[in-house]
């Protein structure tokens, strides 16, 4: 068994360790999201995403989902297009629906939603904000196109819509996703 004395040094030799070199880093830190995205960005503004398909409101539940995704995990707000220190713009290029699984009757019982969606991110003097990863060295290339999938299970009473929206859901997690700065 320690000695009560030696083990109190032992917590505060420990405890001035750890304050020093918090202090005598080579880098300062940050903490919370905030250290994930760019820091001379506040302001966001999201036009209405314009679809090339022809259901209704699909370009109307993107720019929904992709505006409350970004004020629920991002330090950006939401602005008009005036004041907004950047602009993020998309459009729903494909959806298509596949079936994944069928009965003996040729009944479709797992099918699949697929949405590709096209989006640039831009600040106001209409500079790329983040440069798409695998687009790095192509400056010319300003956009970017992600997949998004829903799964739809029919038997069970699931409607066309809602895997609709898992896949209008998972777009807008990539998206946000993209918009932190990279490593």
């Amino acid at each position: 068994m320690r000695h009560p004395l030696t083990l109190t040094r032992s917590l505060l030799f420990a405890a001035f360790i750890l304050i020093a070199a918090s202090q005598f880093g080579c880098v300062h830190y940050q903490i919370g999201n905030r250290s994930l995205y760019r820091p001379d960005i506040r302001t966001v503004h999201v036009p209405i995403f314009t679809s090339l398909i022809y259901r209704r409101d699909l370009g109307e539940r993107i720019t929904e989902a992709v505006i409350k995704e970004i004020e629920a995990t991002t330090p950006y707000k939401i602005a008009d297009a005036q004041s907004a220190d950047s602009v993020l713009r998309g459009s729903l290029v494909t959806e298509n629906k596949l079936v994944q699984g069928q009965n003996s009757l040729d009944d479709p019982r797992i099918l699949q939603e697929n949405f590709q969606i096209h989006y640039e991110w831009i600040d106001q003097r209409g500079q790329l904000v983040r440069q798409p990863g695998a687009l790095s060295l192509a400056p010319v290339l300003m956009s970017e196109t992600l997949t998004a999938t829903g799964i739809l299970y029919p038997e069970p009473g699931q409607s066309m819509v809602t895997a609709q929206q898992d896949a209008i859901n998972q777009f807008a997690r990539e998206l946000v996703r993209h918009m932190q700065t990279p490593w």
